[in-house]
């Protein structure tokens, strides 16, 4: 049985209504993501790895430097 998401936007999306959000809902075992400009368009995952891709970010893994 497939129970209804209760999707947020997040809080970096900024004001409106407008179709430049990410969004995320959880279950007990998942993540689901998405861009509210293509809602059918779902990238779903666990805790772990997107915990891992948090932590990696925070830590400036995928920082560029600036010249």
């Amino acid at each position: 049985m497939k129970h209804a998401l209760h999707w947020q936007k997040s809080t970096f999306s900024g004001g409106g209504d407008g179709n430049t959000c990410v969004e995320i809902a959880a279950t007990p075992t998942t993540l689901h993501l998405r861009e509210s400009e293509s809602p059918e368009v779902e990238l779903t995952t666990t805790n772990t790895p997107i915990a891992h891709l948090i932590r990696t970010v925070k830590a400036g893994a995928f920082s560029h430097p600036r010249g």
